[in-house]
């Protein structure tokens, strides 16, 4: 055997090997492999490729190209690729593809191509393969709409607790509304009107010698005086009923001030603009304060001058109505005779703002600190735990936070709603 011969045995072993390798490989790779030439066109396929476009024999691709199968706009922005590819000799790497087929399916890949060489180093194609991921994206899309209807179920069951707030407060004032009334009431039918009519009345049938009457009768003598006892009376009687016609009118003030700036809040849903953090807190305050006056809780206020937030009215409202009913409870709930809930403002890190609601009521254990922000933790027998959730989302929401301190039971509650400062056109500073 010549040596021409000798080592031509080798090379056509190795041959053999090397299309027996691919061939093997392409029958049984899972991921989608393709060869193409510089048109476009497949020259070699996976079995899983011709599976994967709804073909039953590799001839029924070779040929063709993407605009076969894709849609005009996908199988363009392929080839466009695929031109960079061939153009650069650079591959490209795990790109996420979303792509319409033209039997109506579409399905997420990661993608990556690199060119096809000839022995020579010459670019003649290019080569890839495609990872399906439309699963995992179907259900990354799945989680992530979860997570939205839970975060809006989360605000809405917030913006309810606000609304539950509302109502409870024009309650306490409807309290205060039928007592005035009932008073008005009592006090009208109380009048002595009857007797000042029969006063009248005697007046009357004596009137051809009223002097007589006055100075002789028995019954005339004690008529002055009569008269003098019904007007005190009604002297009295119409101060009592002023007074409660004007508690009557503040509290009707009450509840007209409460819904209009609930209306006012909640007519300004997602837009972000600068406010001033006392009005915040004031508005809060007002919106709870028939609950604070008739538990006896004192409010005190200590607003340092800071700068405009850059947040939405009613997130705020929601959260610090939420947080003063909540240190209202625990005031009256800690059983103190001096029910403090303390308002504060103050300025936080370089262009965060602080605003403040604490308690000296019955406070937080350690082991619920770390629970009391999650979703459908509450401490209460009626409670369902959503609005200390909901709060802190809507801060998140609004580029700050919430976050709270105790130092046990009995020890009273700190909340903190950190909020960022707004900037000349509205516009937050980010923290840094």
């Amino acid at each position: 055997m010549s040596c021409a011969e000798t080592n031509s045995a080798p090379a056509t072993a190795g041959g053999m090997l090397d299309r027996a390798l691919v061939g093997a490989f392409l029958a049984n790779v899972p991921d989608f492999v393709h060869f193409k030439d510089r048109e476009g066109r497949f020259i070699a396929v996976s079995a899983s490729k011709v599976r994967r476009n709804g073909l039953r024999h590799e001839s029924e691709i070779l040929g063709r190209t993407d605009f076969d199968f894709f849609s005009e706009k996908d199988a363009r922005k392929a080839k466009e690729d695929e031109e960079e590819v061939m153009r650069s000799g650079s591959p490209m790497v795990d790109k996420l593809e979303h792509v319409k087929w033209t039997d109506g399916r579409e399905t997420w890949a990661l993608i990556n191509k690199m060119p096809l060489r000839d022995e020579t180093g010459a670019i003649i194609g290019t080569f890839g393969i495609t990872k399906d991921v439309t699963e995992s994206k179907k259900m990354e899309i799945a989680l992530e709409k979860s997570r939205r209807e839970l975060i809006d179920a989360s605000r809405l069951a917030g913006m309810a607790e606000v609304a539950t707030g509302v109502l409870h407060n024009v309650g306490n004032v409807l309290n205060s509304l039928n007592v005035s009334t009932t008073v008005i009431t009592a006090g009208l039918r109380q009048a002595k009107t009857e007797s000042l009519a029969k006063a009248a009345e005697l007046l009357r049938e004596n009137r051809s010698d009223l002097g007589s009457y006055l100075t002789r009768d028995p019954k005339g003598k004690l008529l002055p005086e009569f008269i003098d006892s019904l007007a005190r009376h009604f002297t009295e009687t119409r101060a009592g009923l002023l007074q409660e016609s004007e508690s009557l009118q503040r509290n009707v003030d009450h509840i007209k001030e409460i819904v209009s700036m609930q209306q006012t809040y909640a007519t300004m849903v997602g837009v972000v603009e600068a406010l001033d953090p006392a009005v915040l807190m004031e508005d809060a305050a007002r919106m709870n304060s028939a609950a604070l006056v008739r538990h006896d809780v004192r409010v005190v206020r200590d607003f340092d001058p800071v700068p405009p937030v850059a947040a939405e009215k009613a997130k705020v409202l929601q959260i610090l109505v939420n947080l003063i009913r909540n240190a209202k409870y625990a005031a009256d709930e800690g059983g103190r005779a001096d029910k403090i809930v303390s308002l504060r403002i103050k300025a936080g890190k370089t262009g965060r703002i602080l605003l403040i609601v604490e308690d000296n009521g019955s406070g937080i254990p350690a082991e619920n600190l770390t629970r009391i922000f999650n979703h459908g933790f509450t401490t209460k027998a009626t409670g369902h735990g959503f609005g200390l959730h909901s709060s802190a989302n809507a801060a998140k929401e609004m580029k700050g936070s919430l976050s709270v301190h105790s130092e046990g039971s009995g020890r009273g509650a700190t909340f903190t709603l950190e909020l960022p400062a707004a900037l000349p056109d509205g516009s937050a500073v980010l923290p840094a």
